[in-house]
């Protein structure tokens, strides 16, 4: 299989090789959690997700607080037919929803699990926003929330941080079409059924950058559902980034959202960031 599931379009042959995100032509899962709360409230619900975290990822996010599992591709290996009888193991129904997380890397394998797989809940597709038009028509089939993430309207911190060129006119274009996939959001008991939720995570001394990310995101989608987020912590290996976010550097993104109306979804409590709220892997 020429893989050519993200924006990179490596075209490697997964049978033989791997290319940026470190898949291969298996699925690879990191860890399992189950009744998973550590989301917005209209994702988790009253339940939690069945959270599958993917191991891998086509961003290399310098300050990546999964780094364990996305910079290494280590876990347990599924094909397609494996991992539908693997989710069909559980009883779905305790839970809010089906969350996969990073999982774009496997789009191509995931678009063959849900051919003998249904789920009876949402399923929740939670990507860092790098992904392409073509493979999010493909993937709507069985995706119900897309929850991506819009990290920069800076093209050069992008590759600076997270080595993804052209990120910003990427995000905005895979964005735009799972809201026109999906198209208005459809709560149910405050659960988010059908739909999409923008995240955008705050980063140390680039106040600017999250400025003009909720401009974009002002300016391009319709009825914005968003949630910021002020969970920042530096990781040991990260270089770039060394502290967490200041509470005025919070304040002035928090005021410019409130000044272009931005104001259906979240904001994060400031004391989020806090190494208590990265999974053990």
């Amino acid at each position: 299989m020429n893989c050519n599931d993200c924006p990179r379009y490596c075209n490697v042959d997964r049978n033989k090789d791997k290319g940026f995100c470190g898949g291969s032509n298996k699925i690879v899962i990191a860890k399992v959690i189950e009744n998973f709360m550590w989301e917005e409230p209209c994702i988790t619900g009253g339940k939690g997700t069945l959270a599958i975290f993917f191991a891998g990822c086509n961003l290399k996010c310098c300050y990546c607080q999964n780094y364990k599992i996305s910079h290494e591709v280590k876990g347990d290996c599924y094909s397609p037919e494996e991992f539908a009888i693997f989710l069909k193991s559980f009883k779905l129904e305790n839970f809010s929803a089906l969350e996969f997380i990073t999982p774009t890397h496997y789009s191509s394998l995931l678009i063959e699990v849900f051919k003998s797989f249904k789920s009876p809940i949402p399923v929740v597709w939670n990507s860092g926003g790098y992904e392409t038009v073509e493979k999010i028509k493909e993937i709507s089939s069985f995706v119900d929330v897309f929850i991506p993430d819009f990290k920069y309207s800076d093209d050069k911190l992008a590759i600076e941080l997270s080595s993804a060129p052209k990120y910003f006119e990427i995000a905005t274009n895979a964005i735009k079409q799972m809201v026109k996939e999906k198209g208005e959001n459809q709560f149910e008991n405050g659960e988010l059924k059908k739909g999409v939720l923008i995240r955008h995570l705050v980063l140390p001394g680039h106040v600017g950058n999250s400025i003009n990310v909720l401009k974009a995101i002002k300016k391009e989608i319709l009825h914005p559902f968003v949630s910021i987020m002020s969970q920042f912590v530096p990781i040991k290996n990260n270089q770039i980034l060394k502290r967490t976010i200041l509470p005025l550097e919070y304040k002035i993104v928090l005021s410019y959202a409130e000044k272009l109306n931005l104001n259906n979804g979240y904001i994060q409590e400031f004391s989020s960031a806090s190494q208590n709220y990265i999974p053990n892997f």
